[in-house]
């Protein structure tokens, strides 16, 4: 249990990429969108109820969006929550009430196109926002342990590839934790964020048992993970992408200047603009023949 002079937060970011969820329906219909969200709430509940000055925030991730689930802004507006009358801890139910009904609204939303990939990037980003917030409100004395647990299930998208490393390392100088449990095909990008900020990847192997993975592995912090037999570490895809067609390569070029990455020669970077000098092959002089000459 955590003292009061620690405040620890976390950040939950799931993806909701409707088209991924849709899939998954007909492939697997015991797991779905549904099954996945009430298995974040027992995690979310079972986070809030170990310390009192614990602080939660869950970001739903889209292709084309990043949407704040909670607090969302009836929570932050001071609006009336209905208390629990059942004798539940009036915290944890209004925080589930506002999970079902901020995915109900963003659920009712059109959302076009067909993409299977979501852009994460922008959902990390807001996330450590949000605990830079939660930093500067602290009171003196206090220490504050953040982590970032990203519930990641659709494709990932290369083209966010300087975006996502950004976030990264912000969030390795901040100490903050990122966290990763994968639902389906491994994260190549996700797994770099784990293993620079210290964070845990996972990719569970049974879906249906999402919510004894999330209590067993992501509900510790830090300081308690050291004393727990967790999964083994994975191999990191340390493959960047490149700057040109955004895929993954092993061996590139790289801009002197801005470290842009490029899977082809190119004399003219693309991103700084700057112009190489290629050495041009010597040529090897031939010696010129002496002529005798007979008097």
């Amino acid at each position: 249990m955590a003292s009061d002079d620690e405040i620890n937060v976390l950040v939950l970011v799931l993806d909701v990429n409707p088209v991924w969820w849709g899939q998954q329906a007909q492939r697997e219909p015991k797991f779905t969108l549904s099954t996945c969200l009430d298995a974040l709430m027992v995690l979310a509940n079972a986070h809030l109820v170990m310390s009192r000055t614990n602080k939660l925030a869950v970001i739903a991730n889209l292709y084309q969006e990043s949407h704040f689930l909670y607090p969302s802004k009836q929570w932050r507006s001071g609006e009336d929550i209905s208390a629990s009358t059942d004798g539940k801890y009036e915290l944890l139910s209004a925080t589930n009430d506002l999970f079902a009904e901020e995915i109900r609204k963003l659920m009712e939303r059109k959302v076009s196109g067909t993409q299977t990939d979501t852009l994460l990037a922008v959902s990390l980003s807001r996330a450590l926002c949000y605990i830079h917030r939660v930093s500067k409100d602290v009171q003196a004395g206090q220490e504050v342990k953040s982590r970032i647990l990203v519930i990641k299930a659709s494709e990932d998208s290369t083209l966010q590839y300087m975006n996502f490393m950004n976030v990264i390392f912000a969030a390795q100088k901040k100490n903050i934790l990122i966290d990763a449990c994968v639902l389906d095909s491994d994260s190549g990008l996700l797994q770099q964020a784990c293993d620079i900020t210290g964070g845990l990847y996972l990719r569970i192997p049974q879906k249906i048992a999402l919510a004894q993975y999330l209590l067993w592995v992501f509900l510790p912090d830090a300081d308690q993970r050291s004393q727990l037999l967790l999964p083994p570490p994975v191999h990191v895809d340390y493959r960047a992408a490149c700057f040109c067609h955004r895929n993954l390569i092993e061996i590139g070029y790289v801009c002197s200047v801005c470290l842009s990455i490029f899977c082809n020669f190119s004399p003219i970077c693309t991103t700084c603009e700057t112009a190489f000098k290629m050495p041009l092959p010597q040529v090897a002089k031939t010696k010129k023949k002496k002529v005798k000459t007979t008097n």
